[in-house]
């Protein structure tokens, strides 16, 4: 049992979003959420020894120092009292712990299989919702997930993992890219264009390839925009990609020029003082729709300017260190590192704790980082 959750336990964390997506499943979502991380916290403690061993490794030391900026924040600015703030300190930390430990007991594991678990999960979840729903062109589609966007970050990503895979691809997963490809853009989301494109480049680079696939998917977008659909194409085609997004971006920056030295709190990720927003605007203002003034909003300037640099130094060592790659694992981790910080301008993405995006990308992190440092798989 305990070998079984140190090597999956990423998995069946990361996979449990999909439960936290679903308003039917969302109670059930939250209480597995709850055991797992109970279940881990324990395991972790009574295994002080092999949990130090792995945390202080060199590949994971960019979460352990991430893990104590929350620290040294959340003494400085909360309290026993918060319990909201102190919850998310503890889940981030066992999170970034669950990452770590995972990609150490089972790397073979996370470069591989896990990515036909993936497109499985995926696959699923798009067959459930076209049971459900299937006019996928009838409004922005989001199958059975609670919104659209939350579908296009699933869909995406499993058509990046595909693309991007190492082996020869079947019948079968061709047509998974198709069916996933017309999903993504069903949903409406315009950050499905910039996360496909993305794969492409990074499958083919400027080639002769992506030439014809670039005068393809113009072709098809002057098709969409001139149907009465309401794709990703034909919201790209009405307005500019962040048009919709300015009102929240202003209020989200106003919101952290309220506290901009101190922030709101651990507690207070992806948020917008609502006081300050109108009444007209109130109900669509919901959110930063932008994960660094998100980050900016939670932690202010100092603590914001430190993660940043994490957050960059790292992604750049990174992508840089296996850039010459087009296929295979590290191509698809490459993919999600690069189509997070991109998505970050329009999502609030990086910053919570039970969004499948937002965890892809950290376990991205710290899978590449440990690939590039050569460590050697221990069981013990």
């Amino acid at each position: 049992m305990v070998s079984w959750l140190l090597k999956y336990g990423a998995a069946f964390f990361l996979f449990n979003t999909v439960l936290l997506s679903m308003q039917i499943t969302f109670n059930l979502g939250y209480q597995i959420f709850l055991v797992l991380m109970v279940l881990f916290s324990f395991v972790l403690i009574i295994h002080p020894d092999n949990t130090k061993r792995i945390l202080l490794n060199k590949s994971f030391s960019f979460m352990l120092v991430l893990n104590a900026i929350n620290l040294v924040y959340w003494l400085l600015f909360h309290d026993l009292s918060e319990l909201e703030a102190l919850k998310y300190l503890l889940a981030r930390g066992v999170q970034f712990s669950i990452i770590s430990v995972s990609i150490f007991y089972h790397y073979e594991y996370y470069s591989d299989k896990f990515f036909t678990h993936i497109v499985n999960v995926i696959f699923v979840i798009v067959v459930l919702g076209l049971i459900v729903n299937p006019y996928i062109f009838s409004s922005r589609y989001s199958g059975i997930v609670w919104n659209p966007n939350a579908l296009a970050s699933f869909t995406t990503i499993g058509f990046g993992v595909l693309l991007l895979k190492e082996r020869e691809k079947t019948n079968f997963e061709f047509f998974l890219l198709v069916l996933f490809l017309l999903i993504s853009i069903a949903t409406g989301s315009r950050g499905v264009l910039v996360g496909i494109t993305l794969a492409f480049i990074i499958r083919y680079g400027f080639s002769i390839k992506n030439i014809f696939y670039t005068i393809l998917g113009i072709m098809t977008f002057l098709v969409f925009v001139n149907l009465n659909f309401d794709t990703s194409f034909n919201r790209f085609g009405e307005q500019s990609l962040l048009y919709d997004r300015w009102n929240q971006l202003y209020y989200a920056f106003e919101t952290f020029l309220q506290k901009p030295f101190t922030g709101w709190g651990l507690d207070k990720y992806s948020f917008i003082d609502l006081s300050i927003v109108p009444y007209y605007l109130q109900g669509v203002i919901i959110g930063a729709h932008n994960g660094y003034l998100a980050i900016l909003v939670q932690y202010g300037a100092l603590f914001s300017a430190i993660i940043f640099y994490i957050i960059f130094n790292k992604s750049y060592s990174l992508l840089n260190y296996f850039r010459k790659t087009r296929i295979g694992y590290t191509a698809i981790y490459s993919f999600i590192i690069l189509y997070t910080l991109l998505a970050a301008i329009y999502e609030s993405l990086m910053t919570g704790i039970n969004e499948f995006h937002t965890i892809m990308f950290w376990f991205s992190l710290a899978l590449l980082s440990y690939s590039k440092t050569g460590n050697v798989i221990h069981e013990d």
